[in-house]
């Protein structure tokens, strides 16, 4: 089965073959509107997209990652970007699928939308069972958001990001009102390790004799793991209280000091190695982290 990098909301449009105009930022789609055919098996694709499933009746099971979650009626569930993921319908009668970027979250919903909602950064979320009353809560505002997302509106954003904030705070207040992302991101977070694997593999690669130059970029860190740049940032901050570049500068620090130590080469090279585009600024940034310049450094290791 192909697997999609970087699948857009029109992405997800073309493959269930629904008409579309540009590129989406929010849509919300009704079943059995978009899966007349049951059952239905969809692509694996790697989302870079917010997806809030609610079902009315009807099972399922989604599979996100090595994971697999069956769902029945009156459950909800949602996933973020990055995940390699897929899902398949056996009997699903009717429910919504809500799909949102991080702009939008941005920009309609909360301008701190991981510090107001951390659990968006959840990496592995089962279905959950709603009671009749929850359920009936959360299914009037899926059909209001349904109902303004077909209206034409010059607020029509502004709407519909109100109406999802009223979705979120509801979800935050059943379920994840004391989820912490720094717990998450010291024992379960996947994404975590793969960070820090993906940082120690730099590490090594520029310690090699044949190495001219490092990856160092918070972009390149994204790409590999199939992210947003900002998304990676996020994650990374919330789930280690430190940022990405701050994991970087310590890797490009410790990498630095074994090159003075272990190597002949100049202060020169090794600026362009771990990336900098000229030798004063690493002085600058090695004299700022160890109070000392490169060149005092190596002669104190040398003593």
């Amino acid at each position: 089965m192909e697997i999609l990098v970087h699948h857009s909301i029109a992405d997800l449009y073309r493959t269930l073959g629904i008409p579309l105009e540009g590129e989406l930022d929010f849509t919300i789609l009704s079943i059995p509107d978009i899966h007349p055919q049951i059952p239905f098996a969809s692509p694996k694709l790697r989302a870079d997209y917010f997806s809030f499933i609610l079902t009315k009746q009807g099972t399922g099971t989604y599979l996100l990652d090595d994971h697999q979650f069956p769902f029945g009626a009156r459950s909800i569930y949602f996933t973020n970007p990055g995940h390699l993921k897929s899902y398949e319908l056996t009997s699903s009668k009717e429910g919504y699928i809500i799909t949102l970027t991080e702009a939008f979250l941005r920009e309609h919903v909360h301008p701190e939308i991981y510090g107001e909602f951390p659990f968006l950064l959840a990496e592995i979320v089962p279905p959950q069972v709603l009671s009749a009353q929850e359920f009936v809560e959360l299914e009037t505002l899926y059909a209001q958001i349904h109902a303004e997302s077909q209206r034409a509106s010059p607020y029509q954003s502004k709407i519909l990001g109100g109406l999802f904030l009223v979705l979120l705070l509801k979800l935050k207040e059943k379920s994840w009102l004391h989820y912490n992302p720094i717990e998450e991101g010291s024992r379960t977070s996947q994404l975590v390790k793969s960070f820090k694997q993906l940082l120690e593999a730099e590490s090594k690669k520029l310690l090699d004799a044949d190495t001219t130059e490092g990856k160092w970029q918070v972009q390149h860190f994204a790409e590999a793991l199939h992210l947003h740049p900002n998304y990676l940032s996020s994650v990374i901050k919330s789930k280690t209280g430190r940022t990405v570049n701050e994991w970087i500068a310590e890797r490009t620090l410790s990498v630095a000091k074994s090159l003075l130590r272990g190597t002949a080469l100049s202060s020169k090279e090794i600026a362009h190695r771990l990336g900098f585009s000229e030798a004063t600024h690493f002085s600058r940034f090695f004299k700022k982290h160890t109070q000392r310049s490169p060149g005092a450094y190596r002669k104190s290791a040398d003593i």
